[in-house]
């Protein structure tokens, strides 16, 4: 009959047809690509960006920037700085700037530099292995606390039950003994 290796070979051809499907479609729709696939909630984003491309393919002449549209674009940045942010010197021995954003508080910052997901996840891992640590040490210290409460619960039990079992001669209890414990007990208590 036909083997493990027939087999095997069927399903590598299933699998290769099934790639050249993949590819005939990828194709199909590399002409299509720029129409209205695009989400509806996204459209505007990638019309604006495909219209900012036929500018660059159209005029490759303006490529660098005059002065004038450098220094306008400066103009326009720094308006909408001052609009929002007022920009304070820093104090004598400081290095940080303050800037003070009128609807939310002071904000002192050396750089102002976004995490990255990593720095953040670093972050977390450091905070989690900290709690972690702080946890492990305090039940560490519970239960070094209970068994030096459990130990000297058994060495007052140990003695209590040397001084009561103590026999006569004859083989009876000790009664002075049990006495004095007792007398002990209560002056303890009081």
């Amino acid at each position: 009959g036909r083997g493990f290796a027939f087999r095997r070979k069927q399903k590598i051809e299933r699998q290769y047809k099934k790639f050249l499907k993949k590819g005939r479609r990828v194709n199909s729709q590399q002409g299509d690509q720029f129409t209205e696939t695009y989400p509806e909630h996204l459209k505007h984003l990638y019309l604006a960006e495909e219209e900012m491309l036929k500018k660059r393919r159209r005029a490759p002449d303006d490529s660098v920037l005059s002065e004038e549209k450098l220094n306008k674009a400066v103009d326009v940045v720094l308006e909408h700085v001052r609009c929002h942010y007022r920009v304070l010197p820093p104090d004598g021995g400081e290095n940080k700037a303050k800037i003070f954003v009128p609807h939310e508080s002071v904000i002192t910052e050396g750089k102002f530099k976004k995490k990255t997901a990593n720095q953040k996840a670093k972050e977390d891992y450091e905070k989690i292995k900290a709690e972690r640590a702080r946890k492990k040490e305090e039940a560490e210290k519970r239960r070094q606390q209970r068994e030096e409460a459990q130990r000297l619960y058994k060495q007052k039990k140990m003695e209590a039950y040397k001084v009561l079992s103590k026999k006569t001669k004859r083989g009876q209890p000790n009664l002075n003994l049990q006495v004095e414990f007792l007398l002990q007990k209560i002056q303890q208590n009081t």
